[in-house]
């Protein structure tokens, strides 16, 4: 199994890096916390000008016709900038399922060019998110109901807004009107599609998840080379070290883990499920430990409005328990680990 990256995705991961450095500073992603979007129309166009928006829409709809492995590197670009999720929730998550309908030719026609051009904006209603992420901004609801596969226009639901931890993230409670003229896809239809829906949901995540992760890493590195006491700086202490340590040994360790799930899914391995939930507790894991050491190196500073720790931390908080918390993924592990038959131990770990 190798995990090699092309030179083609690593330069495109290298182009939105360029991207978000300049325009997804921590200045810019505090200003976008006073837009409607939560993100600055500005920033939105950009990424769709790059073509980030296009990566999972076919090239017959005028996308780039790309997989998870892609996404698997531009999710840890998101979270290591703190960009609202918005654009990879739409270019990701929603062209995907649009693009995977069985029988909607003409809805796909309508909605994957504008979505590859950055002209649509696609919320999910789904179980495991009561609330629904930019449902109040969103042109369009992909809704699960019962397994099927509902779309219902913005302009007929009832949104009302929920605060959240993350000043970026825009959540909402919302009152859905569903039935035989909304539905695109039937029960037996959907059930596959809302399956791999929510493990690219769940991947998207691990990936912002991973950058949060590195970028604390990097900001507390660089606060505890300058901050001194007893005239030497802090860094220079080993308690503090092995805080940045034991944070830096928990990312590399889910880095392989969740490049298994993204080719798994890519793939379609029979073990997808698994391997997808591995990664999200694999990768939160690492992300939890690198809020509470990052607190923890910054001191009281850490917790406060001015200190940049607190963008990533707040998001890492409330990426933590969306589309499944650490129950539902170890529940889903545990089922396999358990179960009769389950190849497990040395020579079996990639097969």
């Amino acid at each position: 199994m190798d995990f090699t990256y092309t030179d083609d995705q690593r330069a495109f991961r290298d182009a939105m890096r360029a991207l978000f450095m300049v325009e997804a500073s921590p200045e810019r992603v505090r200003e976008g916390w006073e837009m409607e979007g939560g993100i600055s129309p500005q920033l939105q166009a950009l990424i769709a000008g790059q073509g980030l928006c296009a990566l999972s829409v076919p090239e017959a709809h005028g996308g780039l016709g790309l997989a998870d492995t892609d996404w698997a590197l531009m999710s840890q670009e998101f979270g290591y900038y703190a960009v609202p999720d918005a654009p990879l929730n739409t270019g990701y998550l929603a062209a995907s399922l649009i693009a995977a309908l069985p029988d909607a030719p003409s809805f796909q026609a309508h909605w994957l060019p504008a979505i590859a051009q950055g002209q649509a904006r696609v919320a999910i209603s789904h179980p495991l998110c009561p609330l629904v992420a930019d449902a109040g901004q969103a042109d369009l609801l992909l809704v699960w109901r019962d397994e099927e596969v509902h779309a219902i226009a913005r302009s007929e639901v009832d949104v009302s807004a929920v605060a959240s931890v993350d000043p970026a993230r825009r959540l909402y409670r919302v009152s859905l009107p569903t039935g035989a003229a909304t539905r695109l896809a039937t029960a037996a239809q959907g059930q596959a599609l809302w399956r791999d829906l929510v493990n690219r949901a769940s991947l998207a995540i691990c990936g912002q998840l991973l950058g949060l992760t590195q970028r604390i890493l990097d900001i507390s590195i660089d606060y505890t080379a300058q901050r001194k006491q007893f005239g030497k700086p802090i860094g220079s202490f080993q308690a503090v070290k092995h805080h940045m340590a034991d944070v830096a040994v928990k990312s590399e360790f889910a880095k392989p883990v969740l490049n298994r799930a993204a080719w798994a899914l890519e793939q379609g391995h029979p073990l997808r499920d698994v391997y997808v939930s591995q990664a999200r507790l694999a990768c939160a894991e690492a992300a939890r430990l690198a809020a509470r050491n990052g607190i923890q190196v910054h001191g009281a500073m850490g917790y406060t409005w001015e200190c940049d720790l607190q963008i990533f931390m707040k998001r890492i908080w409330a990426l933590d328990a969306a589309w499944g918390d650490a129950g539902f993924h170890k529940a889903r592990v545990a089922n396999w680990l358990f179960s009769p038959g389950a190849e497990i131990g040395p020579g079996k770990t990639f097969i």
